[in-house]
């Protein structure tokens, strides 16, 4: 796969540091690959785009699924990932997962992470949505992702990894060849390096995390502005998948004008008991799955979409009001100060609750290895389509999904920098372009992008709603690219240009899948093709960036992914 030339306009790096790897993001996956690579005696750069621990990993509170209870196994926990993936997982990249998993979260707890014990000194074992045994490790009750961030973040800081902190990542530099080069960044503040510089390493990887500030309202944290698969898809990288946004079911509903980042109520809670009710206190769930409330997310999701349709309702409520106080305040104590903190008492009265955007399980398409289509560039966590959630994810594996293939990742660029030192390879980036090759947003651009997805490429998509928010992106797109073209004018260069321009970009991917895939499967929902359709979608829509801005789209012939291998004979697109 060669590049397509296109940068973001921004000035040329007035610095630059030298590593083996550099690893983009600080969340469970992008500190386990740095640490894997530091602990292979490679000279290691993290690059973070706020504090360390600032990302969507300290947010999460259920925990990390792993096969480690009495009775369970990696074939059990198999079995409900593909039955949540809805025909589309990779069966082999599930099989790592589940297989490597259980000693990946003992390492992980070698490393300093403490979990929640039982008073026999055993794993607190909890149970969520489609799976079918307790097997959820969780910390602090509700606050798993905090100390897997804390003991992350201090591991790492103990080994003396390299930080950059308040970076955001531009572009991948690449040599004559197309091979990884390293990055370009923009250092946010003062200190040691600021403004734009770079990072030239031979291997890249992208642990940025999710795109969820691309709707109005999703749980993820204002950082999460899709800039990994912006970047991949510069580079010419291929992404896979991307229409199937997770929408989490049960997000603490703040109004139907609530924009960013809303609290999470995590699905724990129906683990433990909860029940999703409407205004009458009427149990929906019951009747619509084996597994009622603890039916998979998309499930849920629209269950409670449905309900709200009948009710003409703005919101259902989740009741765990006979849980008591004792064990909200023991087992969900990060939830029950978030609900008190917006006059909701858990203990006394139901939740007011709606589904919100939560996960991509679509992104950089990558190998078994962590390998992109791009020689060099890696990707892990949300950031990247492994094949593990097909078109749903399945309740805290995507913790587990970061430890297990940034691990892989790590092994395998270890052995490639034994390979190339054998070989005396060091790749050496090409010159930054003198004209800028991509337009900026201005920064208001974001709430534009935000409202054009929420209304068109929600939880519920049909072919008038996608194609009216097809038009509105391309017009933005349209309009910045005449500007530049015309008169070579552009958004000032800034974190905001910068962030609004990216979330465009993975924008206009997502509609574009989502026109594509006409049929309903997992978390996609369309209501003009309501029915899953395996004899012509259970395949894989892939996208990637051409030279000219325009994308290419194409369908896969089976359920497989086709291989990554680079400078491969490209298949024929569908322009958008």
């Amino acid at each position: 796969m060669t590049s397509t030339g296109i940068r973001l306009h921004a000035p040329a790096p007035g610095w630059s540091i030298a590593a083996d790897v550099v690893v983009v993001g600080s969340g469970v996956a992008g500190l386990t690959a740095a640490l894997r690579c530091e602990a292979a005696g490679l000279r290691t750069v993290v690059v973070t785009k706020a504090r360390l621990d600032d990302g969507s990993t300290r947010w999460a509170q259920g925990g990390v699924a792993a096969a480690l209870g009495e009775g369970d196994t990696p074939e059990q926990h198999l079995d409900d990932t593909l039955v949540a993936g809805a025909g589309l997982c990779d069966e082999e990249a599930v099989r790592i997962l589940v297989t490597e998993g259980p000693d990946a979260v003992r390492r992980l707890i070698e490393t300093g992470a403490h979990f929640d014990e039982s008073t026999e000194g055993e794993l607190e074992l909890t149970r969520e949505g489609g799976h079918h045994r307790r097997r959820i490790v969780h910390a602090g009750g509700d606050a798993t992702g905090a100390e897997i961030s804390r003991a992350l973040v201090e591991a790492a800081r103990a080994r003396g990894v390299r930080m950059i902190e308040n970076a955001l990542v531009l572009d991948l530099l690449t040599d004559a060849d197309g091979r990884t080069a390293g990055v370009s960044l923009h250092v946010m503040g003062e200190g040691q390096h600021d403004g734009v510089g770079a990072v030239h390493a031979p291997a890249v990887v992208l642990a940025t995390g999710g795109m969820g500030q691309v709707f109005s309202a999703t749980t993820n944290p204002s950082v999460s502005t899709g800039d990994g698969v912006a970047l991949a898809l510069r580079a010419g990288a291929e992404v896979s998948d991307l229409e199937f946004v997770q929408f989490h079911p049960t997000v603490l509903f703040l109004g139907p004008d609530a924009e960013g980042q809303q609290p999470l109520v995590s699905e724990a809670v129906r683990g433990e008991g909860a029940h999703l009710v409407d205004a009458d206190g009427v149990r929906f769930m019951v009747g619509q799955h084996e597994l009622a409330e603890l039916a998979p997310r998309d499930i849920v999701a629209k269950a409670i979409m449905r309900r709200m349709q009948e009710q003409d309702a703005e919101h259902m409520f989740l009741d765990a009001r006979h849980f008591g106080a004792e064990m909200w305040e023991h087992r969900f104590p990060t939830i029950l100060a978030a609900c008190r903190a917006h006059g909701i008492d858990p203990v006394t009265e139901p939740i007011p609750i709606a589904p919100a955007a939560h996960y991509a399980s679509g992104g950089v398409r990558t190998d078994a290895q962590g390998r992109t289509t791009v020689p060099g560039l890696y990707a892990c966590g949300e950031v990247a389509c492994t094949g593990v959630h097909g078109a749903n994810r399945l309740a805290s594996n995507s913790l587990l999904e970061g430890l297990v293939y940034a691990e892989r990742i790590a092994a395998d660029i270890a052995a490639r920098h034994a390979e190339d030192r054998l070989h005396a390879r060091v790749p050496e980036p090409v010159a930054h372009p003198e004209k800028p090759a991509h337009p900026l947003l201005a920064p208001e651009a974001r709430f534009a992008i935000q409202r054009i997805m929420t209304e068109g490429a929600g939880v519920l998509r049909s072919d008038e709603s996608l194609a009216k928010a097809a038009d509105q992106l391309q017009r933005l797109h349209t309009e910045a690219r005449d500007a530049l073209d015309e008169n070579g004018k552009t958004a000032e260069p800034g974190v905001d240009t910068w962030e609004a321009t990216n979330l465009l970009c993975v924008a206009r991917v997502l509609v574009a899948a989502a026109r594509q895939r006409e049929e309903t499967r997992g978390c996609h929902w369309r209501e003009d093709h309501a029915e899953r359709d395996d004899t012509h979608w259970r395949r894989h829509i892939v996208v990637r960036l051409n030279p000219d801005r325009t994308l290419a789209v194409h369908t896969t012939d089976t359920a497989d992914f086709p291989p990554t291998r680079p400078n491969r004979k490209p298949q024929r697109p569908q322009e958008q």
